[in-house]
């Protein structure tokens, strides 16, 4: 598996491809939700499998204080560390950029994969898209 950062149109639209997958189709988000007003702002990584996009994930600054959102791994790479390798990747990214800290709502049954990572709950419950989540965050 293979992390890299959308550098071209095909990229991005290969992290949006598994984020429709995973949020749109599996979890019935919106797609208008889904694709929002901060793509344009932000940094898009793309986890390949021999050439197959197969998770994805976002960063931008927001505050000075590095925003990950839209994790994401299609069910046949789930358990294998796919997560992982993209988390370290925009953690990488973070800090070639000297950001201080990470932030992130994480769905609630992803609490335990975050705070593997080393992250930590910063706030109580609350709905996004209608799934619960809660907010971590990471120095790094």
């Amino acid at each position: 598996m293979n992390v890299v950062i959308a550098r071209n149109e095909q990229q991005k639209q290969d992290a949006f491809t598994v984020r429709k997958v995973v949020f749109v189709d599996e979890q019935n988000v919106p797609m208008e939700e889904e694709i929002d007003e901060y793509e344009k702002d932000s940094t898009h990584f793309v986890l390949y499998s021999q050439k197959e996009p197969v998770g994805a994930g976002r960063f931008r600054l927001v505050d000075e204080v590095g925003k990950v959102e839209r994790i994401c791994v299609h069910s046949s790479q789930r358990g294998k560390g796919a997560g992982r390798e993209i988390m370290l990747a925009i953690e990488e990214y973070a800090k070639n950029q000297s950001v201080p800290a990470l932030k992130l709502n994480a769905q609630t049954h992803a609490i335990p994969f975050y705070e593997g990572l080393g992250y930590k709950i910063i706030s109580g419950e609350f709905l996004d898209a209608g799934i619960p989540h809660k907010t971590m965050k990471k120095n790094i």
